[in-house]
């Protein structure tokens, strides 16, 4: 199945698969500055057209269908919203830093196979120099009913000191480890399935390491179910990763390298992440949802 990318320049970069658009990459947002502005993946869809992201919801208007997003970075938040403080839970901080397009490098279309790369800038909130990143993504069809996303992301600290990379649990928030790759699914999805390579189950998987976690769910209208699939590269700080990932209150997964301990990183060195994000129509049960995991981590080689 051949890939189409369409670039609204300054803007954003679409792809399509025959009539069906997979994704919008949104890579220069006009984003309020308290939600932390930086790309996102909007809406996202299944070869077969089913939508599987969540755009700006009430509860958490910071949550854009898939984000790098990082609520701790030394003393900015690049997530969106208050800051969790130890002793005074969510404080509205000055702290809400940007990451910002610089330039495309990479934007190609070649059959099944659609590349995106760019430079950013991350700003604190008053417009100082935090991080530099080189980012790629790169979307494969897979087969009639599943496509695959590859995040590949380098951030080089040019703050002039050490940055720690944390999360509220770093803080002192039991169980509330989140950032990094985090996935929003829409409102139908609340109560679905989350899937560990252990098993099935629900939001008392949150916290589990493990090297991929799914989420299977049911749309709204149609009745009809998609499944998600997270892959942590084994090359990745952390590695395996615990997840933060939820069901009861609204559909999310997100493997969080800074979960429950911080990570420093010096003045001029450089974190690497990649992941892996498989999306396909239908559920396929925990033993299908085993073998996205495995096109996942094949996509990843």
């Amino acid at each position: 199945m051949t890939l189409q990318a369409n670039h609204a320049l300054g803007r954003s970069v679409t792809v399509t698969a025959g009539d069906v658009e997979l994704f919008s990459y949104v890579y220069r947002p006009d984003t309020p500055v308290l939600e932390s502005p930086k790309p996102y993946l909007h809406p996202i869809r299944t070869v077969g057209g089913a939508l599987v992201s969540l755009f700006r919801p009430h509860d958490h208007v910071w949550h854009k269908g898939i984000a790098w997003s990082l609520p701790h970075v030394g003393e900015h938040n690049f997530w969106g919203g208050p800051t969790y403080v130890h002793g005074r839970s969510y404080v509205q901080l000055e702290n809400n830093g940007s990451a910002t397009h610089r330039e495309m490098t990479t934007l190609t279309a070649e059959g099944n196979r659609v590349e995106i790369g760019h430079t950013l800038g991350w700003t604190s909130q008053a417009g100082a120099p935090v991080i530099e990143e080189r980012r790629s993504l790169a979307a494969t069809v897979l087969d009639e009913a599943t496509w695959a996303l590859v995040f590949d992301t380098t951030m080089t600290n040019v703050s002039g000191g050490t940055l720690d990379f944390g999360s509220p649990t770093t803080k002192g928030r039991e169980n509330a480890g989140y950032g990094g790759l985090f996935w929003r699914g829409p409102r139908s999805f609340t109560g679905g399935i989350i899937q560990s390579p252990a098993g099935a189950g629900g939001d008392e998987l949150r916290g589990t390491r493990a090297e991929w976690f799914g989420f299977r769910g049911r749309h709204d209208e149609t009745g009809e179910h998609s499944t998600i699939v997270m892959v942590d590269d084994t090359a990745n700080p952390q590695h395996p990763p615990q997840w933060f990932a939820r069901s009861e209150d609204f559909a999310c997964l997100c493997p969080a390298p800074f979960f429950s301990e911080e990570v420093p990183l010096p003045d001029g060195q450089a974190l690497r992440f990649r992941y892996a994000v498989v999306i396909a129509d239908g559920d396929r049960g925990e033993d299908g949802t085993a073998l996205l995991a495995k096109q996942g981590r094949a996509a990843l080689a």
